[in-house]
């Protein structure tokens, strides 16, 4: 028995209909929240994913400039 019944007094089915829907509210509350937090958790690892490409993409940028930029080098030491 709630104390809301206790307070008012009455009948169960006055306030039945009020618990189950509370209820299902609370049940939709922690649905909501395991979502949020395999949503979370999948963000996290795309972002860690996201990072490791960043690095690769970087270090590929920065090969492809050396490996010219090298080549450069050559042309004019063998032009000399």
């Amino acid at each position: 028995m709630s104390s809301a019944r206790r307070a008012v007094g009455g009948s169960r089915y006055l306030y039945d209909s009020f618990e189950a829907a509370q209820a299902r509210i609370d049940a939709q509350e922690r649905v909501f929240e395991a979502r949020k937090e395999a949503l979370e958790f999948r963000i996290r690892r795309l972002e860690g994913a996201l990072e490791r490409v960043e690095k690769r993409l970087f270090l590929a940028v920065y090969g492809v400039a050396a490996g010219v930029l090298i080549h450069g080098a050559l042309a004019l030491v063998t032009a000399l």
